[in-house]
């Protein structure tokens, strides 16, 4: 008899804004190049002009090097926008943290507290819905200053 153990999931993007602190976090139902591409069209709208500098996780759908492995969709895309361009005047630049070092990413940070947040009121939940509302309530336009997010060198236009 197959035995069948499925949990509920919901995959968020999220990215801390260096200037302000402000999360910007999108729900997707999974974590692949289609939904890094959405992500980053949403983050495109939101700071419509300013050019954008992620630095973020070796994800498999966040590696972007020409000969890396990765799904291709992301690469396309940044390969669409950035075309005929220097890499200085490049809409979308994406730098990757070290290899297995989440101590240098402040979003650990943010999830870590967000998850605290959830454990703390859990008791109020009644369904997974309840929970991703919940989540969603506490990050929504919450800052999260963190002391590694100062360790990053700020340009006007980076997020």
């Amino acid at each position: 008899m197959p035995i069948k153990n499925e949990k509920d999931r919901q995959t968020y993007y999220g990215v801390l804004n260096y200037q302000n602190q402000e999360l910007t976090i999108q729900a997707d139902p999974a974590g692949n190049g289609i939904s890094t591409v959405k992500f980053i069209k949403h983050l495109q709208e939101k700071y419509s002009g300013k050019k954008i500098i992620l630095i973020w996780d070796g994800a498999s759908y966040h590696r972007f090097i020409v000969g890396a492995p990765t799904i291709g969709e992301f690469r396309d895309y940044l390969a669409q926008i950035n075309d005929e361009v220097t890499s200085d005047r490049w809409r979308v630049t994406c730098v990757l943290f070290a290899p297995n070092a989440p101590q240098q990413n402040p979003i650990e940070d943010v999830w870590l507290q967000s998850k605290k947040f959830l454990r703390k009121y859990w008791y109020s939940c009644r369904s997974f819905k309840a929970v991703k509302i919940l989540f969603e309530l506490f990050t929504s336009g919450q800052k999260f200053d963190f002391s590694k997010v100062h360790s990053y060198y700020l340009t006007e236009q980076m997020i």
